[in-house]
């Protein structure tokens, strides 16, 4: 396997993750873990009579999942064998619900590439988590620090 540096990336490169189905235990753990026991997850009652109409998965559960798919991608794509360190996001919306038994993937854009120092830089994806019905459930700007090649 190559090794895959800054360099190696294009502007409008677009990468697509495989899909993973969020279930009931999935967001039950979620709630446990984080304890965010909200009744819109945890409550069917509840949720029945709310603008959802059924239970709801937790925002920062689809966010997590759904990054966590490009990472399944390769190695030596999405996450550069030469991946330095996670830098951020910006501009996180939540623009459906995503229930349980929805499958979720997620596809990244490169919109920039920041050649910041003479060894690393920074690549800027657009991210789009959407669900089985090719709806966007999340969107958000991702920026991961990547190795530039040697001289």
């Amino acid at each position: 396997m190559s090794k895959v540096y800054l360099e190696d990336y294009n502007v409008g490169e677009v990468f697509d993750s495989p899909a993973r189905t969020l279930t009931e235990t999935d967001i039950i753990n979620f709630a446990g873990l984080t304890s965010d026991w909200h009744p819109l997850h945890t409550d069917t009652t509840y949720a029945e009579n709310s603008r959802f109409g059924k239970r709801i998965a937790h925002g920062m559960l689809v966010l997590s999942v759904g990054m966590a798919q490009l990472f399944r991608i390769s190695t030596d794509t999405i996450l550069a064998k030469e991946f330095v360190a996670f830098y951020g996001m910006d501009k996180v919306r939540f623009t459906a619900p995503t229930f349980i038994g929805d499958t979720i993937k997620a596809q990244a854009t490169v919109i920039e590439i920041d050649y910041k120092k003479p060894d690393s830089g920074v690549l800027l994806y657009d991210v789009v988590i959407s669900n089985q019905n090719d709806e966007t459930v999340c969107r958000f700007d991702m920026k991961l620090f990547v190795a530039r090649q040697p001289s």
